[in-house]
């Protein structure tokens, strides 16, 4: 069985990935490390990088859709950043085509942290340690500190959110000892029944897209029917209800699960997906050994040391004060909120 998974999958590597068009330098990723913690990148001046996908909590942030500016709820549930370098594109949509342009969206989007470039670039200039730390991150660069450069920060920092030596990788690499015999059952099964077409790779997915109901849509819960995924990228007719396959590395801290965020049992997902995507009805049993091979796939954790962030000046934008509670919204436009 170890050959047949070896001819599917790739173990995670220990050394932190190159990045195209954006080597990583340790004073990148010191940089970054330190915007993705910082909360003033953000028009209230109260989310981070670090709210949606916390690196304490998987990547994500363990709720149905994450909550941003003004406390809106966002659309879809947030995607872990472990492991996200390795993927072939960003967002379950796959419309950012790599970390640097997927760093660009939530700073900007209104459900989430409502800046602006000139914004997150006037914050920072006010602060000499900021200045002085992109002038060290870009060398020979004329105005080092830019929201382009921001974001390739970010992108290095997150390049190394990897997580290596999971039990799977263990067994990939020759100790075949390390999965219990469930656990070799679900990787069997895995493999037959069809699930590996979608998710493989080094990442167990991220790599291509899928009709969520190939064989069976799932009910308006798990699939929003307003939701249609990768046709709000291209248009194209074919790609509505298209979405990225999730990547399934550390899928156990990521709970809920669906870019619905409605399904919080990992069991309870591997049913629908048996049912949805490959038109069989797993047994109990056989929805249990998938998920103990798919708790395999956690890894461990980068180590990541909580930056200390310098502090504002007189000359740094304050932030907006509408974060000071709930908004009272009419039913309408609630409705429109969680869309």
């Amino acid at each position: 069985m170890r050959e047949a998974a070896n001819a599917v999958f790739q173990a995670i590597p220990s050394q932190v990935p190159t990045v195209k068009g954006n080597p990583v330098t340790r004073e990148k990723v010191e940089l970054g490390r330190m915007l993705w913690f910082d909360w003033r990148l953000s028009s209230s001046g109260v989310i981070s990088c670090n709210s949606c996908h916390s690196l304490a909590a998987g990547g994500s942030d363990n709720v149905e859709t994450s909550i941003g500016h003004g406390w809106q709820k966002g659309p879809r549930n947030a995607p872990t950043v472990l492991n996200a370098v390795f993927n072939a594109a960003q967002f379950w949509d796959g419309r950012a085509e790599d970390l640097r342009s997927q760093a660009r969206g939530p700073i900007q989007a209104a459900v989430e942290m409502a800046s602006t470039p000139e914004y997150v670039v006037s914050v920072l200039a006010s602060i000499p340690e900021y200045r002085r730390r992109f002038a060290a991150a870009f060398p020979g660069e004329p105005d080092a500190l830019t929201f382009d450069n921001v974001t390739r920060a970010i992108e290095d920092f997150e390049a190394t959110l990897i997580t290596p030596a999971a039990r799977f990788d263990q067994f990939l690499e020759g100790n075949l000892g390390v999965l219990s015999a469930q656990e070799k059952r679900g990787l069997k099964l895995f493999l037959e029944t069809g699930c590996a077409g979608c998710h493989n790779g080094i990442n167990l997915g991220g790599q291509d897209y899928f009709p969520f109901g190939v064989v069976e849509r799932p009910g308006g819960d798990v699939l929003p029917p307003e939701d249609k995924g990768r046709f709000a990228v291209t248009h194209t007719a074919s790609d509505a209800y298209v979405f990225r396959a999730v990547p399934l590395r550390n899928v156990a801290l990521t709970a809920p699960y669906f870019h619905s965020g409605k399904v919080w049992s990992l069991e309870q997902a591997v049913a629908i997906m048996g049912t949805a995507q490959l038109g069989k009805e797993l047994t109990s049993e056989e929805t249990g050994a998938i998920a103990a091979f798919l708790r395999t796939l956690t890894g461990e954790p980068p180590r990541i040391e909580l930056p200390v962030l310098p502090p504002s000046t007189a000359q740094t934008p304050r932030p907006e004060t509408r974060m000071r509670g709930p908004p009272q919204l009419s039913g309408a436009q609630d409705a429109s909120v969680r869309r």
